[in-house]
């Protein structure tokens, strides 16, 4: 290998392969192309958008149509015992949490 540190790099392209569609090509930082990534979010990982925005449409449809203080209402506990039971699911459930205790 030459020391000539006026002759450019090159980088080395790998060929296409047929089992890897978002093979990263030589200089580039993406593995897709912006263009292929907007169409339909086709890959998700954790935090897929399409199950926001899903969750986001529903909520708002639900906030919108349900009669929310009903709902509420009809939450309560029933009796004096249910509600013991869920204070202490409550206090369960918070015990296994890294944050209240």
């Amino acid at each position: 290998m030459s020391n000539d540190k006026s002759a450019p790099r090159t980088l080395q392209q790998q060929p296409q392969r047929d089992s890897d569609p978002q093979q990263q090509r030589a200089g580039d930082t993406d593995f897709q192309s912006r263009g292929q990534a907007q169409q339909g979010d086709k890959v998700e990982g954790e935090g897929s958008y399409s199950a926001s925005r899903d969750y986001q449409k529903n909520i708002k449809e639900y906030l919108d149509k349900a009669d929310v203080q009903a709902d509420g209402e009809a939450a309560k506990p029933r009796s004096e015992s249910e509600a013991r039971e869920l204070e202490q699911a409550e206090r369960e459930g918070k015990s296994h949490s890294k944050g209240e205790r």
